[in-house]
């Protein structure tokens, strides 16, 4: 890939669905918090040149220790999150000196290598990117009754995931417009459509998994041993 990306690591979220005392992100998958396999996936990636990890201000010294302990060298900022997921990202793009950037959720530790990179070049393309899968289920809306109103088209549906790619530039002007206006988003592509920019879907992977409650550990865990098992295979 002919650019470097900068990334924004979210991490500053409670994760009140989990049920823990301790934040979800610092939940230990196969030995390791959930956030170090996330941050070490992109650690490893030749095209990230630089990572912003943003997280909850009682959390930056233990964050501070774990790129140490873990070599994590590109992390080059740990920064306190703001009020919303929102202003977290703000927060993680004035930090990055790099063109191009990327925003990921810290409990998403599983993604690949491959489909960031797929996400990424689409992004150099296009300025604006997101991985995401096809809805497998049916899906109804419904109103404040519980009565289904209607069935949009399956074929229409994307889930969308992380990591989304992004000209930095592009990504500062619709926060910078989402802010004036008081706006609040789910993603942040939201806040560049809102400009008016065209964001690219690129089909990701239903492995792409995010952490949010009980249940998701343990299959996160299994797709984590099967990967290692795969990489032991190919070794042979």
């Amino acid at each position: 890939m002919r650019e470097k990306f900068g990334v924004i690591i979210v991490a500053a979220g409670r994760g009140s669905r989990m049920g823990t005392k301790e934040s979800k992100q610092y939940l230990q998958l196969a030995n390791k918090p959930i956030l170090v396999h996330t941050l070490e996936l992109f650690q490893r990636m030749d095209f990230v040149e630089e990572i912003a990890l943003v997280v909850g201000e009682q959390d930056i010294e233990r964050c501070k220790e774990w790129a140490k302990e873990y070599s994590l060298s590109k992390m080059t900022s740990i920064l306190s999150g703001g009020k919303e997921r929102q202003h977290s990202v703000v927060c993680g793009l004035q930090s990055l000196k790099s063109e191009w950037v990327m925003v990921h959720d810290g409990v998403r530790p599983l993604i690949t290598e491959d489909a960031v990179k797929r996400c990424c070049e689409r992004a150099l393309v296009s300025g604006a990117a997101v991985l995401a899968v096809p809805v497998k289920d049916t899906i109804k809306q419904v109103d404040e009754a519980g009565t289904i109103v209607a069935t949009p088209d399956r074929k229409s549906l994307w889930a969308i995931q992380t990591p989304q790619a992004f000209r930095r530039a592009l990504l500062i002007e619709g926060h910078e417009c989402a802010i004036r206006d008081g706006f609040l988003g789910t993603d942040d592509a939201m806040v560049v459509e809102r400009i008016g920019a065209s964001v690219v879907v690129v089909e990701g992977e239903y492995t792409n998994i995010k952490i949010t409650t009980p249940e998701d550990l343990p299959w996160a865990e299994y797709l984590l041993a099967q990967r290692q098992v795969t990489k032991g295979d190919i070794s042979k």
